[in-house]
């Protein structure tokens, strides 16, 4: 995939380089995606692609999420049950979740490192590590808290 945002002719050429057949709404919901990096549900992209008149429906955006993440154009992020980012930075990386905000922030592969692989089951191999990291942000500290330590 190319850096920096797609337009519409770029989505579809990737698109059949993944393999994947261009249609119409499987090209706006790539524009959505590629347009900027970002991490975005289901609900944002159908909103996002249904803006200005209703085009795509909630199964083709959900048919059509699975099918880009199939073929490695997207990567689906769990960040809890029920709750999946669509991310279109597929290069490794972790992320921060902002459990009392519900943004998703990225980390750089090169600064979480695991010191050692767990032991894999016979007959597996490693596939990927993905690691969500769930943060909330401080409190602020009061001033009369402060004094009282």
């Amino acid at each position: 995939m190319s850096k920096g945002p797609m337009n519409k002719q770029e989505v579809l050429e990737t698109l059949r380089n993944a393999g994947v057949n261009p249609t119409s709404q499987r090209v706006e919901i790539g524009y959505i995606l590629f347009a900027e990096h970002a991490h975005l549900s289901a609900e944002e992209i159908m909103q996002r692609v249904n803006a200005d008149y209703a085009v795509v429906s909630k199964a083709t955006v959900y048919n059509t999420l699975g099918l880009f993440a199939q073929h490695g154009l997207v990567r689906e992020v769990i960040v809890e049950p029920g709750k999946v980012f669509y991310d279109s930075n597929v290069a490794p990386h972790h992320h921060f979740y902002y459990v009392d905000t519900g943004d998703l922030m990225d980390i750089p592969a090169q600064h979480l490192r695991l010191a050692q692989q767990p032991q894999l089951p016979e007959d597996t191999e490693l596939e990927e590590v993905d690691i969500v990291l769930r943060v909330r942000k401080r409190k602020p500290v009061s001033e009369a808290s402060r004094l009282r330590q």
